[in-house]
């Protein structure tokens, strides 16, 4: 754990002054795999992990692997932040392992991921769950991946939980802004009008934007995108199921 540790500071300090820190550590990860992944990073703004954004994603199956976790609100990375352990899916048709997220698992096999591994940076004072990073590898094959590999997950999404501890609050710098509120954070804006208008908490807001993506067979960040800045409506939420005496 030391020397994991150690070098988790060493790749933060080489990654701290870069333009985007979250992409290049996520790219150099991919470099340093011996095996071919994807590769994503997610953070969970929210103890409740209701709130998730994907900070990186390089390589061709990313992008899609951590869109899917945040417009369906289940996956290996929720799973892993909810256990505060990784959670290793050689094999997407093992339904032993993808029991917990049937529908991410059906959707990502049918975009070609066929194993997925996310390794959170938790903190294990803590027993329940927290914010946090999950640095997810993609494969479009099944099989487990080398021990090694996942040494070299485990210290870059330390080195993560390290370049985020230290930037700046954001609004002081404007590189803080560009690593704790990426292009999809569009999403918590939509959630939050969403909140106000319908007077609904933020986790029933995020539901209903959810729910309205998924009738309408659209991605999630594309919807928060026309609620935000074109000014669409959801309709109202329906009331909630009478109590029965």
């Amino acid at each position: 754990m030391t020397s994991t540790r150690a070098a988790a500071v060493e790749l933060a300090a080489l990654h701290l002054d870069r333009p985007d820190p979250a992409t290049s550590l996520v790219r150099a990860c991919r470099t340093a795999l011996s095996r071919r992944c994807s590769v994503g990073l997610t953070l969970a703004a929210d103890a409740a992990l209701a709130q998730r954004v994907s900070l990186a994603a390089v390589g061709p199956l990313a992008e899609r692997g951590e869109a899917l976790q945040i417009n369906l609100g289940e996956g290996p990375c929720v799973q892993a932040l909810s256990r505060l352990a990784p959670v290793l899916a050689p094999d997407l048709d093992d339904t032993d392992v993808t029991g917990a997220w049937p529908v991410y698992a059906e959707q990502a096999r049918a975009h070609g991921i066929r194993a997925v591994f996310a390794l959170p940076a938790v903190d294990p004072r803590y027993t329940v769950p927290q914010p946090g990073l999950v640095l997810c590898l993609y494969r479009d094959r099944p099989g487990a991946l080398p021990e090694a590999d996942l040494r070299t997950a485990r210290t870059h999404v330390h080195a993560a939980e390290l370049l985020l501890l230290a930037v700046p609050t954001p609004g002081e710098d404007d590189a803080a802004d560009a690593w704790l509120l990426p292009a999809d954070a569009v999403v918590h804006q939509a959630t939050g009008m969403i909140s106000h208008r319908h007077a609904l908490t933020t986790g029933q807001a995020l539901a209903l934007l959810r729910s309205h993506a998924h009738a309408l067979g659209t991605d999630l960040t594309g919807l928060a995108h026309a609620v935000v800045h074109r000014g669409m409506r959801l309709p109202d939420p329906p009331p909630p199921d009478p109590i029965g005496p």
